[in-house]
């Protein structure tokens, strides 16, 4: 029993479960931050503008039938902001720095070719080991003043 508890324990500690359980938390309370900006700012500004005193209170009726259109309003207003954020402060920002994030420099060659048969040889190399060519010392651009 005591290896299954381990087990378990270590399935909720492992980072990526605890980060996502963050998330989940942390996107949960922003939800309720972006609902209530919604519900509380934004929907009166713009009913103030279309003259309706609440957008939760718009609705129409089709054969006894009630459907609140308000409502439907409120979420999609709410989603089309939840998304206008995280795009301009989360997506935008990591593209920024992802394209501007320092390039590596490629390493320096270790090889060069033989100019009589064209193969790879160390840089180092007098002879060519595939040809037997003598073939002139590489000269490098690591040459230091002294």
């Amino acid at each position: 029993m005591k290896s299954l508890l381990d087990e378990f324990k270590a399935f909720l500690l492992r980072g990526n479960v605890v980060d996502l359980a963050v998330a989940v938390v942390i996107g949960a309370a922003f939800g309720s931050v972006v609902s209530a900006l919604v519900k509380d700012l934004i929907t009166p500004l713009i009913a103030a503008i279309g003259k309706a005193p609440d957008f939760s209170m718009i609705s129409f009726t089709v054969n006894n039938s009630h459907f609140l259109i308000g409502d439907f309003i409120n979420v999609v207003v709410s989603f089309v902001i939840l998304a206008a954020v995280v795009f301009f402060f989360v997506v935008k920002p990591i593209n920024f720095l992802m394209a501007h994030k320092k390039q590596e420099m490629p390493a320096e060659p270790t090889t060069r070719a033989c100019p009589y048969c064209i193969s790879e040889i160390p840089l180092a190399a007098t002879r060519c080991m595939y040809c037997t060519q003598e073939v002139p010392v590489a000269v490098t651009a690591n040459v230091t003043a002294g």
